[in-house]
């Protein structure tokens, strides 16, 4: 045997043994620092680096991740679920392989369970929602007109962002914030969760040199043109130089469900719908 096949040999012996021990780590699904306070600080760092630009600081959620802070979680609850979804990704999210050899920002697996250890210390206790989710629906789909604007399992408007992965990827106050008061979150530039690139739901009003008004939300602009939807869901493409004025705003195209628009009962009814109805619960 020569020394390059002897050399060949070694390497692949090694690198199934890293693979193995990777699988075994994942499997065997025991955090070797759960429940280390220092160890958690430490991942907290690794957080803030790595994962609050998605998650948020506090992991509370941020432009395209979910609040990791909640319980159960969408993609597994169990330490190596969790450790696997850093380490391997999501496949169809926005979430990358942050394992060492992956694409994301490369991650030792002492690293990612640091991260595992902090956001455990982060958890709280899932919030109880006492509502009625078939009449959640019915509000959603009847009428509160929800559906008019926004997604559910692919019912319903385009004009703002589809609600399907809202319940399990929000917690129910920021739900509840996003009702009673929209703009607030919208003036704080918070993007929809789990697309590939952020979108920002800006609102835009435009009068035409022949004194058409619309008024929508804006899907994309350049130096020349800007395009957006309009509120009956037309998209239109037009050139800044055609229009008489235009201007965007952080002030969002929703109302404001305040308990006179939406009592308390039907919020919690629509609350227990976005969250038990994305988990198959309410049809």
């Amino acid at each position: 045997m020569t020394h390059a096949q002897k050399l060949c040999i070694s390497i692949l012996a090694l690198a199934l043994l890293l693979c193995a021990t990777t699988s075994n780590a994942v499997a065997q699904g025991k955090n070797p620092y759960a429940g280390d306070a220092k160890v958690a600080k430490l991942g907290e760092f690794e957080f803030r680096a790595n994962c609050a630009f998605c998650h948020g600081l506090g992991a509370r959620g941020g432009g395209r991740g979910p609040d990791l802070t909640r319980t159960p979680k969408k993609h597994g609850d169990s330490d190596a679920e969790i450790f696997n979804a850093i380490n391997n990704g999501v496949p169809g999210t926005a979430m990358p392989p942050n394992g060492a050899t992956q694409q994301g920002v490369g991650m030792t697996e002492e690293e990612i369970w640091q991260v595992v250890t902090y956001i455990r210390s982060v958890e709280k206790k899932p919030g109880t929602v006492s509502g009625d989710a078939k009449h959640g629906r019915e509000l959603f789909y009847g009428n509160q007109g929800c559906a008019a604007c926004h997604m559910f399992d692919g019912k319903g408007g385009r004009l703002g962002p589809d609600l399907t992965g809202a319940g399990t990827a929000r917690s129910t106050e920021y739900l509840m914030e996003s009702m009673r008061n929209p703009s607030r979150r919208l003036a704080q530039g918070i993007s929809e969760a789990m697309k590939e690139f952020s979108v920002e739901y800006e609102t835009v009003d435009v009068v035409t040199n022949d004194g058409s008004n619309y008024k929508g939300t804006l899907l994309n602009e350049d130096s020349f043109t800007i395009q957006f939807v309009d509120m009956r869901e037309k998209v239109h493409s037009l050139d800044k130089a055609s229009l008489k004025s235009w201007k965007k705003s952080r002030q969002s195209l929703m109302p404001l469900y305040d308990e006179k628009a939406l009592p308390e009962k039907d919020m919690q009814d629509l609350l227990a719908f976005l969250v038990r109805g994305a988990a198959g619960g309410a049809k």
